[in-house]
């Protein structure tokens, strides 16, 4: 309800029925019930007729790294909580990929300048981490501890991501990661 007062829509319906008052202050309509339904009119008309308010589908970057964080440590704690049911590596797995795309959602107004850099970075931590755990998780347990396979593909997959978290923490950093090696050259000059 509160959208709707600063609404386009009605906002061209205020201006429709003010002209309904200024009509009735002109003189142009006669009576005052008359008036009431010829603003009720201009008003409805305008608000018909009135441009729809535009779509805003891109999300605050702050509030986006915010909510993936949350389920970035949310996964951690569910993967501690499954220890027992990961094979052992794939849980220290998790939490360091969890930790490296935490750190690149640090900063989210940063990681926004760069939308590609920023959508593989989303898309590693919001689909293709839970999503390896997920299915490993899904399995019944029996079936998992029966099928060495399974938990193999489980670390093989995690060892991909965390190569790929790798590969964007490097992109992320390269400018400090040059900015150092310029520093490394300037003092190396003078020795």
């Amino acid at each position: 309800m509160r959208r709707w007062f600063g609404s386009t829509k009605n906002l061209f319906g205020c201006i429709g029925g003010l002209l309904g008052l200024v009509l009735y202050v002109v003189g142009v309509v006669g009576p005052l019930w008359l008036m009431v339904v010829v603003v009720a009119v201009l008003y409805a008309a305008g608000a018909l007729l009135g441009p729809p308010d535009k779509v805003r589908l891109v999300v605050d970057p702050e509030a986006e790294a915010v909510q993936v964080r949350s389920s970035l440590d949310a996964l951690a704690h569910t993967v501690s909580g499954h220890a027992g049911r990961l094979p052992a590596s794939a849980v220290d797995g998790v939490r360091r990929v969890a930790e490296m795309l935490s750190d690149l959602l640090a900063d989210p107004a940063r990681l926004a300048a760069n939308p590609d850099l920023q959508h593989r970075v989303l898309l590693l931590a919001r689909t293709d981490l839970p999503l390896s755990v997920q299915t490993y998780l899904n399995l019944p347990r029996w079936f998992a501890a029966s099928r060495a396979d399974a938990g193999h593909e489980l670390v093989k997959q995690l060892d991909l991501i965390e190569h790929r978290a790798h590969q964007l923490a490097e992109e992320y950093y390269a400018a400090e990661v040059n900015q150092q090696k310029d520093q490394t050259r300037y003092l190396g000059e003078d020795a």
